[in-house]
C-alpha cells in the first residue's frame, strides 16, 4: 500500500500563529492610549501581588497581550490586562502588547468579568458586581434571541454565569443581593466587619433603613449577626422598623460563636497550664470564653 504522506501538506510555523488571528495580530500600543473599562468592578491596587506581577515583566516581559477595543473618542478601553497595564506603569515602560478587538458592551463586559472572577482574593463587592455586570449582559443578550420566554432567559443566565464562575445559582443571587447595600455597608463586609451572610440579609433594607442603621451601629458599638440581621429583615418587610427597633436589637449580648473563635496558640498557651498541646489550650480558652460570656448574661439580667 502507498502511502499519502506526501500528499499532506503541512503548515508552516507562520500559518499556525497567523491563519486564524490574522484579525486580532498583537500591536505594541502606548499606555497612555489604554483607559479603563468603564465601571470596572476589580481593584487594581500596587501591593505586594502587584509589586510580583512588576518583576515578572521586568524579566520576561508580558506574556498574555492584554485585551481592548477601539473608543469613540479614540484610544482603546481595556477589557482585560488592568492590572498588566499598571505593572508596566510602573516599570517606566512607553507600550504593552494588545490585541485589539471590536466588541459591543455585553461581549466586553463577559470578556472583563471572565478574565478576573476566578482570582482567589477577590473582595465581596468586588466579585458582587462583576457578577451582576456579567448577568446582565448575559440577560441582554438572551433577550435579543428566540428564547421562549422572559423567565426561562433569566434561569439560563443565572445558570450560565453560575456555571462558568465555578459557583451554584444561590451564591451568584445572594453575591448579586450585595449589590443592594450603601457603600458604607459595603465597605463593612470587604473589611470583614459584617459577615456576608448577615450582608445579605441587610440588603433587604430600604436605602434609608440602611443609613438609619448604621448609626445604630454606631452608637451601640455592634454588628449585627445573622439572627439579628433575619429580625432587622422581618421588621422592615412589616414596615416597622425604627431607629429604637435597630438599637434594641443591636444593644443584645450576642452568644460567643465558637466556630468562628480563631485562637492564637502561641499567645493564648501563656495564659494555659503547662504542657498542653494545641487541642488543649483550644478547649481551655473557649471553657473561659463561654464562661466569661455567662457571667455578662447574668450582670445583665440583674441590671434589668
Amino acid at each position: 500500500m502507498k502511502s499519502s504522506a506526501r500528499h499532506v501538506k503541512l503548515a508552516s510555523v507562520d500559518e499556525l500563529f497567523t491563519s486564524d488571528t490574522e484579525r486580532e495580530k498583537v500591536e505594541q500600543i502606548p499606555l497612555t492610549d489604554l483607559h479603563p473599562f468603564v465601571n470596572h468592578p476589580f481593584r487594581v491596587v500596587n501591593d505586594d501581588k502587584m509589586q510580583d506581577t512588576a518583576e515578572s515583566i521586568r524579566e520576561y516581559g508580558v506574556l498574555v497581550p492584554a485585551i481592548a477595543r477601539p473608543r469613540e473618542d479614540g484610544g482603546y478601553e481595556l477589557v482585560s490586562g488592568h492590572r498588566r497595564h499598571f505593572a508596566c506603569q510602573l516599570l517606566g515602560l512607553e507600550t504593552m502588547p494588545v490585541i485589539v478587538r471590536d466588541l459591543d458592551d455585553d461581549a466586553a463586559t463577559i470578556i472583563m468579568v471572565d478574565s478576573n472572577i476566578q482570582r482567589e482574593t477577590l473582595l465581596p463587592s468586588e466579585r458582587a458586581y462583576a457578577l451582576k455586570m456579567k448577568l446582565d449582559a448575559i440577560k441582554r443578550q438572551g433577550s435579543r434571541s428566540d428564547l421562549t420566554s422572559v423567565q426561562n432567559a433569566q434561569k439560563l443566565s443565572a445558570e450560565k454565569v453560575a456555571d462558568e464562575a465555578g459557583m451554584s445559582r444561590d451564591q451568584v443571587r445572594r453575591f448579586i443581593r450585595l449589590t443592594e447595600l450603601i457603600p458604607e455597608l459595603m465597605t463593612k463586609v470587604d473589611n470583614k466587619e459584617i459577615g456576608v451572610t448577615p450582608a445579605v440579609e441587610l440588603s433587604y433594607l430600604t436605602q434609608e433603613e440602611q443609613v438609619l442603621l448604621l448609626d445604630a451601629m454606631e452608637s451601640e458599638q455592634a454588628v449585627p449577626s445573622h439572627s439579628q440581621a433575619l429580625r432587622l429583615k422581618k421588621f422592615s418587610q412589616e414596615g416597622a422598623l425604627s431607629i429604637d427597633v435597630m438599637r434594641a436589637i443591636m444593644s443584645e449580648e450576642k452568644k460567643v460563636d465558637t466556630d468562628k473563635v480563631v485562637i492564637p496558640i502561641k499567645e493564648a498557651a501563656r495564659f494555659c497550664p503547662k504542657g498542653y498541646d494545641s487541642q488543649q489550650i483550644t478547649d481551655y480558652i473557649m471553657r473561659v470564653l463561654e464562661r466569661v460570656w455567662r457571667q455578662k448574661q447574668r450582670q445583665a439580667q440583674q441590671t434589668r
